[in-house]
């Protein structure tokens, strides 16, 4: 137990800071009130003016900067309370003005006295003029295009939110992300909303400040040339000259802040991509081609040649835009340095005899590539599809129970550029095309928008897809499709394939590193069984049968614990494999119902099965005539159908004695078809009928 007095004495450093960071913003606000109510003193006011162009130097330059913008994420409130200071003290200078303007033009402080005449040379129609263009610009250009890019850009990402969920949740099932990422990249898809969301409204924040400034400048020379004429006597020209400069100075001063305010929303919501900052952005996009810099400096030559033109900028700009063009242009072409390092030349009589080093071992699961996806799979250009597969290798044993082997990537020029294919053991069971630096656009089934791209074949379930460029991602995902880039498109390939083929990775290494895992957390179970009661390979098979239906073998207590009890009675796999099933029957019905109570099954037509069950009367060989098999394959496909467009999972319940060999003869007609027997359904669940195999229509 903790001392609470060091407790309390350790705590009471931080709790200072939160308490001192918590009241930064309603202290700032409760200024900005008090500003707009009590009058301030001339030096006052410079001290503000001054701070509040420095705090809007502070917003633009960090805009500037960010990469991205929930990096900037506070930006809307920033704009509120800046909008709000800057109509607060534009309040405080007019009453300073109409109150002591009489006095001269530094009445109301030098910043503003400083805008009045230095930056307009003290002409009243220059500053009004100047003052009405800044207005404008503000106004009509910057905020009304960057309100108008916020609300479209809000709308898009709302729209494009469902399709980026099941995005995240697709790798996350696929085992490329983690729970903790995936929660990471909901949160980010929420924050983008919120963040376009609120810019699109805070734009009405400049868009109604410019309205209140006009309104603030005319009252201060209309009310300026009033109070000075008739309560001070002066004048109309010494009014002019005192109130109009006043007034000009006072809304140039407060207009300038909000013009760079503005630009830094225009930055932070048109910028695109999220890898660099806007400056590095812009050089690398706009002077990385030598032909638009040639090109460029060729015009301006021209133009420098032409009578009457300022010759030498032209030619100065048109001579720099050439060398520049030049350069990029020999630093292409120039040829990589080649390493110090050459290999020693072999003699032609050096050739080695062969030996056992060159019997190269097939490897129980490889993926081949072609030379263009050579950097999804090179470590040393981060290629992100080595961390996808160590992903699908970790999510593999969570919902299968046991390692699966490493899988071996290497490059085959046989293949076609973008191609690759996965083997295991040699066999080559699947294989695709990915596209590097495009998207695989997928269409679920109910999607009828034609998006422009390559049509082709998702390679892990065969659904229509478009290989798309990067610019349709945003409207692909808000028609419907879910959109994933071309190492999602193999990784996700590789992780069906091994769930589809699990029984194949299980091999005897894996089996026995699978019990000594097992044996560290339960002691002698597992030595009880093996070797003492079966050997290792009818575990194995056993292990199998599992999982080539689908049964996770994660449960390997109670597997087991069932084969222990079995095996003093038979050593015959399959027989051992339909008792285990039983035993661990609530999980399987558990994994294909969930928690429903009533199970809506298929079941055999009582003549069909009577046929089946006497063809297996001599033996589980499945000797049954073609066109019985042909007829039960046929209303099997039918039902099964059926009970799709009902939405419920494919289920045929069975007898006991038929349910192996059903399962062998309609497994690769019917891979999502599952067949049940009697004994694997618990009491705790109720069976409901819902169609009949081989019954008549």
């Amino acid at each position: 137990m903790s001392d609470p007095v060091v407790s309390a004495t350790a705590a009471a450093p931080m709790a200072r800071g939160m308490s001192w960071r918590g009241m930064a913003i309603p202290i700032t606000v409760v200024s900005i009130l008090a500003m707009m109510m009590l009058p301030l003193p001339a030096i006052l006011l410079d001290v503000l003016f001054t701070f509040n162009i420095a705090i809007a130097m502070l917003v633009l330059l960090a805009a500037v900067y960010t990469v991205k913008p929930l990096d900037f994420a506070s930006f809307p409130t920033v704009l509120l309370l800046s909008t709000l200071m800057r109509l607060s003290l534009n309040v405080a200078s007019a009453r300073v003005v109409l109150l002591h303007g009489h006095t001269g033009p530094d009445a109301a402080g030098k910043v503003i006295e400083a805008f009045g005449h230095f930056v307009v040379g003290g002409n009243f129609a220059v500053g009004l003029v100047v003052f009405v263009i800044l207005v404008v610009i503000n106004f009509v250009v910057i905020t009304k295009g960057a309100g108008r890019i916020a609300e479209v850009t809000a709308r898009f990402t709302l729209d494009a939110m469902p399709g980026k969920q099941m995005a995240i949740d697709a790798d996350l099932n696929a085992g490329l992300i983690g729970e903790a990422e995936a929660r990471k990249r909901r949160a980010e898809v929420g924050q983008q909303a919120e963040f376009y969301g609120a810019m699109d409204g805070a734009s009405k924040f400049v868009r109604g400040d410019a309205v209140a400034g006009i309104l603030i400048l005319v009252v201060n020379i209309v009310g300026g040339l009033l109070i000075g004429m008739l309560q001070h006597d002066l004048a109309f020209s010494q009014a002019v000259t005192n109130y109009v400069l006043l007034a000009i100075g006072d809304g140039l001063v407060a207009q300038v802040p909000a013009l760079v305010i503005s630009m830094a929303a225009g930055l932070i919501v048109s910028r695109v991509g999220d890898e660099q900052d806007i400056g590095d952005q812009m050089l690398k996009q706009l002077f990385s081609t030598p032909q638009a810099l040639l090109l460029t400096g060729g015009v301006l030559g021209v133009l420098g040649m032409i009578p009457g033109m300022p010759h030498l900028s032209f030619i100065l700009f048109g001579a720099g835009c050439s060398t520049l063009g030049f350069y990029m242009r020999r630093r292409a072409a120039a040829p990589a340095p080649e390493s110090d390092a050459t290999p020693e030349a072999r003699p032609p009589d050096a050739a080695q005899e062969a030996s056992w080093e060159d019997v190269l071992p097939v490897d129980v699961i490889a993926l081949e590539v072609g030379y263009r996806l050579i950097p999804l799979v090179d470590q040393s250009q981060d290629g992100n599809l080595l961390r996808r597969i160590k992903g699908i290798r970790k999510k593999f044993a969570q919902d299968l129970g046991f390692l699966p082997p490493v899988v071996h990537i290497r490059d085959n020029l046989e293949l076609k550029p973008n191609g690759y294919r996965i083997l295991m053991k040699g066999v080559a069971l699947g294989e695709g095309e990915a596209v590097p630096g495009m998207f695989l656009a997928i269409n679920p089934g109910n999607v009828n928008m034609t998006l422009p791209g390559t049509p082709t074949k998702e390679p892990a379930f065969g659904l229509p897809a478009v290989w798309i460029e990067p610019g349709f991602r945003n409207q692909a995902q808000v028609s419907g499709h879910t959109v994933v880039d071309a190492g999602t498109v193999a990784a996700t390939h590789l992780s069906t394939l091994m769930h589809r083929h699990a029984a194949m990775l299980l091999g005897r290494q894996e089996v026995q590193n699978l019990l000594e895992h097992f044996g560290t957390q339960s002691g002698k179970l597992a030595e009880d069984l093996v070797p003492k009661l079966i050997p290792l390979s009818t575990l194995q098979k056993v292990l199998q049968n599992l999982l080539e239906e689908g049964v996770p073998i994660r449960d390997l207590r109670s597997i087991i614990e069932c084969l222990t009890d079995l095996a003093v009675r038979t050593q015959d796999a399959s027989e051992l494999s339909a008792r285990v099933r039983q035993d661990l029957g609530a999980s399987i019905v558990q994994s294909i119902f969930g928690g429903v109570a009533e199970l809506p099954v298929l079941v055999l037509e009582p003549e069909l099965e009577k046929l089946l069950a006497q063809a297996l009367a001599a033996g589980p060989s499945m000797g049954v005539e073609p066109g019985i098999a042909d007829t039960l394959l046929r209303e099997a496909q039918l039902a099964a159908r059926r009970q799709e467009e009902q939405g419920h999972p494919t289920v045929l319940l069975a007898p006991d004695s038929l349910r192996w060999p059903l399962a062998r003869l309609l497994r690769r007609a019917l891979p999502q078809l599952r067949v049940l027997a009697h004994a694997e359904i618990p009491d705790s669940r109720s069976i409901r009928v819902t169609s009949v195999v081989g019954a008549p229509a």
